[in-house]
């Protein structure tokens, strides 16, 4: 049995050496868990998740994809300008946010001022812009924090299983059964006010959908055929999770967070509306919105054009994940 074992785990780490020890069924065993586990490794994909040959490839292949999505390709377009806008404000306007003309307040939109001015005679159109980048960051951090750290929570609930498993799962239970819009005030109330803080509480608050994800995507992998090979083959645990369990049950969950951008960022903007984010004056979406409330009736593009940015801004976002959400499911077919 010892000559079987040796050879079946020469033959698996050879990559293709035959090592002709033994014939018994403990030898037969591992020689064909380690050509199950060599076949997974060198595919980069486990077995039944092969990568699709309809799938675009070049940029003749993405360019004819693209074209053959209008929406898509317009929903790129408009995302990749938002996030130049926020990285790159000066591209798109060179006047100051934070100075007003007050002999300009609440001009209506025009070509000098495309989005109109505001009560103190500030261009809307320059605050739109150089809100973006506090916005986006916000949202950005909290989709983070809630990737890692869900991610972290799954991994140990579906890899360690047990009480750990139990606990786990009860607490992220009662994290999704709070509403999350109230989850978030009640944190962001006791950090205190900042778009970092609002970005650590709307992160806090969607820790749950991910370590529920994750937790599924990892007990799916572990039930597979190679994760059972490589456990055949002595792979101590931690080893066979970090290494096959990990890589394989992150697709889905990168997914989900491009699924949750839209969501997080209506969230800032909530708080932000609400006054706990940038201090004024400060441009952030959601206080933009919130600063027009009492010029509706006369001057209607302080709340409208803000918020018709926020509302393309998640539409593109989501239109996005969605196609990713499709191809992922399509790859796991």
């Amino acid at each position: 049995m010892s000559g079987g074992r040796n050879g079946g785990l020469g033959n698996a780490a050879g990559g293709g050496r035959s090592n002709a020890v033994g014939s018994g069924p403990g030898n037969g065993r591992n020689n064909a868990a380690g050509r199950l586990l060599r076949r997974g490794l060198r595919s980069g994909l486990p077995p039944g998740r092969p990568w699709r040959a309809g799938a675009p490839s070049g940029w003749t292949g993405r360019v004819r994809f693209l074209l053959g999505r209008p929406g898509l390709a317009l929903s790129l377009l408009l995302l990749a300008l938002v996030l130049l806008a926020a990285v790159a404000p000066g591209l798109f306007t060179g006047r100051d946010p934070l100075t007003g003309v007050p002999a300009d307040k609440l001009l209506a939109p025009s070509v000098h001022h495309p989005f109109g001015t505001d009560q103190l005679g500030r261009d809307l159109f320059a605050r739109t812009v150089h809100g973006s980048s506090a916005s986006l960051r916000a949202a950005g951090l909290a989709v983070g924090i809630a990737l890692f750290a869900g991610s972290a929570v799954g991994l140990l609930a579906g890899a360690l299983r047990g009480w750990v498993d139990v606990v786990l799962t009860r607490c992220t239970d009662v994290l999704l059964s709070i509403p999350a819009l109230l989850l978030s005030l009640a944190v962001v109330t006791a950090l205190g006010f900042g778009t970092v803080k609002v970005a650590l509480a709307v992160g806090l608050t969607s820790v749950a959908g991910f370590a529920r994800l994750m937790r599924a995507e990892v007990l799916r992998v572990r039930a597979a055929d190679y994760v059972e090979a490589a456990h055949s083959l002595g792979v101590r645990r931690h080893a066979v999770v970090l290494r096959h369990v990990l890589p394989n049950a992150w697709g889905p969950v990168l997914v989900f967070a491009a699924v949750e951008f839209g969501t997080v960022l209506l969230a800032v903007s909530a708080l932000s509306f609400l006054g706990y984010g940038a201090e004024p004056p400060q441009p952030e979406w959601g206080a933009l919105v919130a600063d027009g409330r009492d010029y509706l009736a006369t001057a209607w593009w302080l709340t409208t054009l803000p918020g018709l940015t926020i509302a393309a801004t998640v539409l593109a976002a989501n239109r996005i994940a969605r196609a990713l959400e499709r191809e992922e499911e399509a790859s796991v077919r």
